[in-house]
């Protein structure tokens, strides 16, 4: 059995609910040491509280889009854990309006927190990525790959599909690998501020975590890029 000093780490943003909760419940369950970043201290004591505050998890109060915040969240996990194999940047707002018609006060937020925050812990992380040759993992969208009308949402995901190849094109000359998780509709609090879910059938937060830690845990030397993951009956 791994020796808990040796154990992988992850580090995840917005990693309090959703489907970064659930990566960082499958990475516990299987050995890993994680750290898990969010706007709300309340989410993430209550996430830690449900799971039994265990010793391999470690919780930061930051926002994805400040780099001080990301930065220390990295600084933070190698002090305590010693290493960092995998990032994931799952953290991500959606204003669900369009541009046409929507209302242009919620669109720097969630460009900042959609485009700029991958960005950004794929900075403050990298030395320690090429120490362990791990993994960094984006958290897109079917919406990244498929246009739909007014959609600014999509067209942040846009970006980040654009952003994983990039960043693949860089850092692989380093051992470190990327990967893209494309999910369609998706059962989380994603939805709560667009009033109700979306009709159809949906994935669970669960199945996109399983994608995760499938690619996460790849045999060295291989390296999956792109995952789209609908649920059966979404058409687009």
């Amino acid at each position: 059995m791994t020796d808990s000093h040796d154990a992988p780490v992850a580090l995840i943003t917005g990693g309090g609910s959703g489907i970064g909760a659930a990566v960082a419940r499958r990475l516990l369950d299987a050995g890993h040491r994680v750290a898990v970043t969010g706007r709300g201290e309340a989410r993430l004591r209550g996430f830690a509280e449900e799971l039994g505050d265990p010793d391999g998890l470690l919780t930061f109060v930051g926002n994805a889009a400040d780099y001080d915040d990301v930065r220390s969240a990295v600084d933070r996990t190698l002090k305590e854990f010693g290493r960092l194999d995998t990032v994931v940047a799952n953290a991500g707002v959606a204003t669900h309006d369009s541009v046409a018609e929507g209302d242009p006060t919620g669109w720097t937020e969630m460009v900042l927190t959609n485009v700029l925050g991958p960005a950004l812990l794929i900075r403050a992380s990298i030395d320690a990525l090429k120490e362990t040759r791990g993994r960094i993992v984006l958290v897109g969208s079917v919406a990244g790959f498929v246009p739909t009308p007014g959609n600014i949402y999509g067209a942040t995901k846009f970006a980040v599909t654009g952003l994983a190849e990039n960043a693949r094109r860089e850092v692989t000359e380093f051992g470190v690998g990327v990967t893209l998780i494309a999910p369609g509709r998706v059962e989380t609090p994603f939805w709560d501020s667009y009033g109700s879910l979306p009709p159809g059938h949906l994935l669970t937060a669960d199945q996109i975590a399983d994608s995760i830690v499938w690619a996460v845990g790849q045999p060295v030397g291989v390296d999956v890029n792109t995952v789209v993951v609908r649920p059966i009956g979404q058409p687009n």
